[in-house]
């Protein structure tokens, strides 16, 4: 006989609900005996086999790091402390591959990996006990959508799929799993309350794409974890709350599906998002720039400039040209236009159609990828001088010409880490692509050369510690040298 799937039973046992709080008083009101509710039942069981199937591929992510130490030694000078957070993440690939939010490991010394605890009755899978704690290593990050791609040593793990064809509707029943205030494993219920919500001034963190808003109850620590369907697909990723008071209050956020998909599968192979770079900056179109310029249209996207020299200019695209469709699909605001941009594939063109005046116009744009601060680094990397192979990093001089493409430093010497190596120490550094190396151990860096003899210098099993720039902050990498 066909069962009707989760989805179906859940919205059935919602309109249940209602009927039953409109039946009027209920048989142990009464004084008689309750008769279970069949409707009630399934939706019950649905939910538990659901749990029970998704929670495994759930994690607990604790990243220790330094931080300010609030007023302490307010009159002494600014003080700094080791600090531990908490999120989540999703196990997306058997072999140890773990999805989470870049704003989870920002800056992190150290990030390790807490498998859920086995379900009651099942024995342990290691000698040590039934939780399982693993360190963590970056594969990538992509600060601009939140994203970020860890490895754990283990294999044969429980995953949740990400299916990029997976949508959401207005008003659908989702789950949100994750650690909120280091409460592992929890599981709170809740509908979509919008699918493609575009946020402003109220996102704690910038982000120019459309994003699922739903009031399943999301709390400090559920950064990472997944928001699942009726059906058990993972339809996001949650990454922030809008709250005054720091708990839920029905406004949590999520990476859709097919935008956490394309990031992973670039996250993986290159450690960053490819994207393209087609030369186009725009604006909203409001009613008074629709008026002022002549318009056809008082809402959507607009031209303000095209780049000289770009691909965008090259293929006749126009300052005032409203952009109506990208690839084929409607652009009616920003963040509409932005995820256009960010799920396009490199090496294929763009099909682009504007209005321009009263006119509506197809053009092709062959827009090259943008090019990446690390990826310039590694063009000005010299295998020859920059290897420090017991770092595992190409590294390269601080110089004039290295000012202008990387930010501002807050020291002016230093070692900038072009690329890791896939031989060496750097797995166990923590250093990453874009990482400027002032110090070892208390001395100055100058230079690649004087780096690598430093290096020569320590013995295996002895304590390194460098002060590094990452992102415009000081930090200490401490490790034992291989």
């Amino acid at each position: 006989m066909h069962r009707p799937d989760r989805s179906i039973l859940a919205r059935r046992a919602v309109v249940a609900l209602a009927l039953l709080s409109l039946a009027g008083p209920s048989r142990a009101q009464t004084g008689k005996g309750a008769a279970p509710s069949p409707i009630l039942a399934e939706l019950n069981a649905a939910v538990t086999r659901l749990v029970a199937r998704v929670s495994p591929a759930v994690v607990q992510i604790r990243v220790t790091g330094y931080g300010p130490a609030g007023d302490a030694g307010a009159g002494e000078g600014p003080v700094v402390s080791r600090q531990r957070t908490i999120g989540s993440g999703v196990i997306v690939d058997p072999a140890g591959y773990v999805l989470t939010n870049e704003h989870v490991i920002h800056g992190a010394q150290r990030i390790q990996v807490v498998l859920p605890a086995p379900p009651d009755g099942e024995k342990a899978p290691t000698k040590g006990g039934r939780q399982r704690i693993y360190e963590a290593r970056v594969v990538g990050t992509q600060a601009s959508i939140d994203l970020a791609l860890l490895r754990i040593d283990a294999t044969g793990l429980p995953t949740l799929a990400i299916d990029p064809s997976a949508k959401v509707r207005q008003g659908e029943m989702v789950f949100a799993i994750g650690s909120p205030q280091g409460l592992a494993s929890t599981v709170t219920m809740g509908v979509v309350s919008s699918s493609a919500r575009q946020l402003d001034v109220l996102a704690p963190l910038p982000t120019p794409m459309l994003l699922i808003q739903t009031d399943a109850p999301i709390n400090l620590g559920n950064s990472g974890g997944p928001l699942v369907n009726a059906d058990g697909v993972l339809v996001g990723i949650n990454t922030f709350i809008v709250s005054q008071s720091g708990g839920s209050q029905g406004l949590g956020f999520a990476i859709p599906a097919p935008m956490v998909r394309f990031a992973y599968d670039n996250l993986r192979k290159y450690g960053h998002v490819r994207r393209i770079e087609a030369g186009i900056t725009a604006q909203a179109v409001t009613p008074t720039l629709a008026t002022g310029l002549g318009l056809s249209r008082d809402w959507g996207v607009v031209v303000a400039d095209v780049s000289p020299g770009s691909a965008a200019a090259a293929a006749g695209v126009r300052p005032g040209d409203v952009i109506d469709t990208f690839d084929g699909l409607p652009v009616d605001s920003l963040p509409a236009l932005t995820g256009a941009l960010f799920l396009h594939q490199v090496g294929e063109p763009v099909a682009l159609g504007l209005i321009r005046g009263d006119q509506p116009i197809s053009l092709t744009v062959n827009a090259p990828e943008a090019k990446q601060p690390t990826d310039l680094l590694a063009d000005l990397a010299n295998p020859d001088r920059g290897l420090v192979p017991r770092l595992g990093i190409l590294g390269v001089d601080v110089s004039e010409k290295l000012r202008g493409i990387i930010p501002p430093l807050r020291i002016g010497y230093g070692v900038v880490v072009a690329a890791r190596t896939a031989e060496g120490g750097s797995r166990g550094t923590g250093l990453q692509p874009g990482d400027v190396i002032h110090a070892m151990n208390g001395n100055p860096v100058e230079s690649v050369e004087g780096l690598r003899q430093a290096v020569l210098a320590v013995k295996a099993g002895d304590p390194v510690v460098l002060q590094v720039e990452r992102q415009g902050r000081l930090t200490y990498l401490a490790f034992e040298m291989e």
